[in-house]
């Protein structure tokens, strides 16, 4: 009697004995060659959706793949379980956001287990962990006794749904809030930083070295933002006390400076305003203050209520004369000095505001003679500027730099578009920043022996979302650790990307006890071969990821030579539905839970390979999950001897020979997309592989062919489809399959003995000749031209010219 493939059966049979079994558990002194593969630490939101199964798959694929080759591989777990989901859950439900997300992390945990993916569980970390939180709050201090860590005061981003403030890389394009889709506005708070800056210029050069797709790295380049200029002084007429500071990234059209702009937030706003002007500078200013900066950074909008006139004027220190001082919303104060030249004459944004303001426009630069656009942004000629006329783009800038340094006016300055690492959150679902603030003492570490300090559980939840904790005179009230006087505990928490900023460095040594991790732990693993996410991670995780690990070493916690996290990144697509991105919100999602309860694990899985390049976005409505589960049927049949045929063991004939050498040729053509992330070429090739065994299989087969064949199917499978090849090995061989080698071609098995060479005239196919695989292009092109139907189309004319691609084309252009 036929017998089907149980899944459902195999499936929980394998994923224990991995589990029991401690299969990818590693120790610190394996000795076989370290590897680490990691995927993006999870935020357990419950059960896992598509781009769950799709990133998690392509993780516990190379964790397999590499356990084969031979290597100790790290396959490390854990979660990143503070957030503002939980804590939105608590004020609505009145559940503690630690019930909320240990059931959360159960669930995805179990979806985990359900697809197959395999991790050394017993690191398993969790943010809300109190050791974790102890670590966090040990590094925050090395941090601020490194100087790497601050208060100030500064306007920031604030959500007023969320009642919190955001990083800049939490507010999205259109000036909303990620999570709370509220405007965000600006508010002036004090506000603890992490002085990322300080590392701009490493973050920056050290991109080159890294093994990461462009994209993420040309992302990153321009969020670091550098630029190279110039800083010098304008002095305020009728004021020889005040000077205005300006940052240009082209000081050699200051000659063409006919107004100069500053960001409403700018120190020196009050003291420019006249009296006449104040009324309407400061209803300026406060429309800005409620206005998101992405809308301020906008090229959209009339200019006419995007600026003000201050009623103060400053001298244009290259030629002298008086130019007038405005405010525009789209001069940030973050970057440079808060304050601008304008030159309406090379930059597009200054000329239409001097049209809307009716303000002079000097050309500096020569345009070409048919330029018919307003300002010119190219290269040419200096005009208009005195001694400076004459000189290209690239020299004038030089030599205006070392006039303001020989006047002593300015000086030559680089100034950069990241900030400082916003981390203060008013959440009460993170990790607790260790501050006691004493009247005497000012802002005082809490000692080391007193960490972790946790929050406490018998808090409120407010429905205006503020923090509980502000409300909690248990947690806020204590003694000054440095004087033993009254004071009061930092109420504000850690950003969540500080949790998740390190822990793959405390992947490597979770039990340790004395410090965060053991560097030599780390020093060991270190850094992340493989790591695996989503590309929306670009400038957030990814690049405080880069910062954290460059301050641990500089701190004295990681090893001193340890300045990168991750040497290879692989960004995986998204999974859409009909064009769209599944997601809750759209109630557009297609369950994993309904796709394993009708055909397994291994099917869902090779539906996400099979579906196309994992770098790509998929589309499900055409991903083929029926195919894949009829084709790993067809290898159930084919493997347990439900296939009609003749087997048996006989002398080696040429049909033997060739099932040997395209079970080469599939070794080859697998190994290598596996190299290149082109899962789904290999299993195509597995597929049409599988087609030819059972061709062999129906016309006579010789046994031991077969097996080697099919066995070697198998192992190649193994990693996409980890469950049936480990039944199926089990019942033919014995063992673990995941335990055995990863298999090696004969390069001359699986070399091709003759191809079709492809004949064409003028790109038309007009023969098909057979030759041998290793053909050379002169002989490919003697072959083609000798051709009877090529000499017949020729007419004994010379070809014009000879396209020789061996060994499958030539095209003869007559």
């Amino acid at each position: 009697m036929a017998e089907a493939y149980d899944f459902t059966a195999v499936e929980r049979k394998w994923q224990e004995r991995w589990a029991s079994e401690g299969t990818y558990e590693v120790a610190q002194d394996d000795p076989r060659p370290a590897y680490y593969v990691l995927c993006m630490y999870p935020y357990p939101s419950g059960r896992a959706h598509m781009g769950h199964v799709r990133n998690y798959t392509f993780g516990d694929l190379i964790v397999r793949h590499r356990t084969m080759n031979g290597q100790a591989v790290l396959s490390p777990i854990g979660f990143d379980s503070f957030g503002l989901p939980a804590e939105n859950a608590a004020i609505q439900t009145g559940v503690h956001p630690r019930t909320f997300t240990d059931a959360r992390i159960e669930e995805l945990k179990s979806s985990l287990k359900a697809i197959g993916a395999v991790y050394d569980w017993r690191r398993e970390i969790r943010s809300h962990d109190p050791a974790y939180i102890r670590w966090n709050q040990v590094i925050f201090k090395r941090f601020l006794e490194a100087g790497l860590a601050y208060r100030a005061m500064a306007p920031v981003n604030w959500c007023p749904g969320c009642q919190t403030v955001l990083a800049n890389e939490q507010v999205l394009a259109d000036g909303t809030c990620e999570r709370s889709g509220d405007v965000v506005t600006k508010r002036d708070l004090e506000q603890w930083f992490f002085r990322i800056t300080h590392y701009a210029d490493e973050l920056l050069a050290a991109l080159d070295g890294l093994d990461w797709p462009e994209r993420v790295k040309t992302m990153q380049r321009n969020w670091i933002g550098r630029s190279e200029g110039a800083e010098f002084d304008l002095a305020v007429e009728g004021r020889p006390d005040l000077k205005l500071r300006v940052f240009t990234t082209r000081p050699d059209t200051s000659f063409g400076m006919t107004y100069a702009v500053l960001a409403p937030e700018h120190p020196l706003v009050a003291e420019l305003t006249t009296a006449d002007r104040r009324p309407d500078v400061e209803a300026f200013v406060e429309r800005v203050r409620r206005t998101s900066e992405i809308e301020r950074q906008s090229t959209e909008g009339p200019l006419e209520k995007r600026g003000v006139f201050t009623g103060s004027h400053v001298a244009n220190p290259f030629n002298g004369r008086s130019i007038p001082v405005y405010l525009a919303d789209y001069v940030l104060m973050g970057y440079g000095t808060g304050a601008i030249m304008a030159v309406p004459g090379e930059d597009q944004r200054d000329w239409d505001f001097a049209k809307a303001y009716g303000l002079p426009i000097i050309r500096t630069v020569e345009p070409p003679e048919d330029w018919e656009g307003e300002a010119y942004t190219g290269d040419g000629p200096a005009i208009n500027s005195e001694w400076l006329d004459g000189l290209e783009v690239a020299a004038a800038k030089q030599r205006a730099i070392e006039w303001l340094e020989e006047k002593g006016l300015g000086v030559r300055k680089v100034n950069y578009r990241l900030r400082d690492w916003l981390v203060s959150r008013q959440r009460f679902w993170g990790c607790p920043i260790p501050i006691v603030y004493c009247a005497d003492c000012g802002a005082v570490p809490v000692p080391d022996e007193e960490l972790p300090v946790l929050a406490p559980d018998d808090v409120e939840f407010r429905p205006t979302g503020e923090s509980p904790l502000k409300f909690h005179d248990g947690f806020r009230l204590v003694k000054c650790p440095s004087c033993g006087g009254e004071g009061e505990r930092e109420t504000d928490t850690m950003d969540t990307f500080v949790d998740s900023s390190w822990y793959f460095l405390r992947f490597c040594d979770p039990w340790a006890t004395d410090e965060p991790f053991s560097p030599a732990a780390a020093e060991h693993w270190m850094p992340v071969d493989q790591y695996i996410g989503g590309i929306e991670h670009a400038i957030l995780h990814l690049l405080y990821a880069r910062f954290f690990t460059k301050a641990l070493a500089d701190v004295g916690l990681a090893p001193a030579g340890l300045r990168e996290p991750f040497s290879r990144l692989f960004t995986q697509g998204m999974v859409r539905l009909g064009g769209t991105r599944m997601s809750k919100s759209k109630g557009n999602l297609v369950s994993p839970d309904e796709v394993l309860a009708e055909v397994g694990a291994d099917a869902l899985r090779l539906s996400h390979l099979f579906a196309g390049p994992p770098a790509d976005d998929v589309d499900w409505e055409g991903v083929s999950v029926e195919g894949c589960f009829r084709f790993l049927n067809r290898l159930w049949r084919l493997g347990t001897g439900q296939v009609d045929g003749d087997i048996g063991d006989r002398a080696e004939q040429d049909a033997d020979v060739e099932i040997e050498r395209a079970t080469h040729r599939l070794i080859t053509k697998v190994d290598q997309d596996y190299g290149r992330w082109s899962y789904n070429t290999a299993v195509a090739a597995l597929m049409e592989f599988t087609n030819t065994l059972y061709e062999y299989v129906r016309s006579g087969a010789r046994r031991q062919t077969l097996d080697e064949a099919f066995d070697t199917a198998l192992l190649l499978l193994a990693p996409m489809a980890p469950h049936m090849t480990a039944e199926l090995w089990e019942r033919r061989r014995g063992g673990r399959i995941h335990a055995m080698s990863w298999p090696q071609a004969d390069p001359e098995l699986a070399r091709l003995q003759k191809v079709m060479l492809i004949v064409q005239v003028n790109g038309k196919v007009r023969d098909r000749i057979a030759v041998d695989a290793d053909i050379s292009a002169e002989d490919a092109e003697a072959v083609a031209l000798a051709s009877p139907r090529v000499v017949e189309l020729l007419g004994g004319r010379q070809a014009k010219k000879v396209i020789s691609r061996p060994p499958r084309l030539v095209n003869v252009v007559v």
